[in-house]
C-alpha cells in the first residue's frame, strides 16, 4: 500500500530523519542492512536509496539514517516518491 509522507522532523542524530506517514506504517523492526529486510518490503524500497544506511519502522512513523554529508532535500524527494510508489504487497 502506497504511504504519504506527511511531514518530515529533525532528530538528535544530524543523519536520521523522523518520517511522518499514512497510513500507519504498522509493526516496529529495525534494520541495519539490506539483507536483514528481505522479507520486508517497505524497508527493501528504502534501502534501494543509495544513501539509506539504516531504517527503523514504528508503528506511527519511519526513521531513516543516512550516510553522512547527505542533502536532505533532495533525499526527502526521493523517500516521498519511494513511499508513493509502494505497491500493494506491502
Amino acid at each position: 500500500m502506497s504511504m504519504n509522507l506527511v511531514r518530515v522532523e529533525s532528530t538528535p542524530n544530524p543523519n536520521a530523519r523522523k518520517l511522518i506517514v499514512e497510513p500507519a506504517p504498522g509493526s516496529i523492526r529495525s534494520y541495519f542492512k539490506p539483507e536483514d529486510a528481505q522479507d520486508d518490503p517497505l524497508a527493501q524500497s528504502l534501502f534501494l536509496i543509495p544513501e539509506i544506511t539504516n531504517v527503523l519502522i514504528h508503528t506511527k512513523f519511519i526513521t531513516v539514517c543516512a550516510t553522512p554529508g547527505t542533502n536532505w532535500g533532495s533525499l526527502t524527494k526521493q523517500l516521498k516518491k519511494t513511499l508513493l510508489a509502494l505497491n500493494e504487497s506491502t
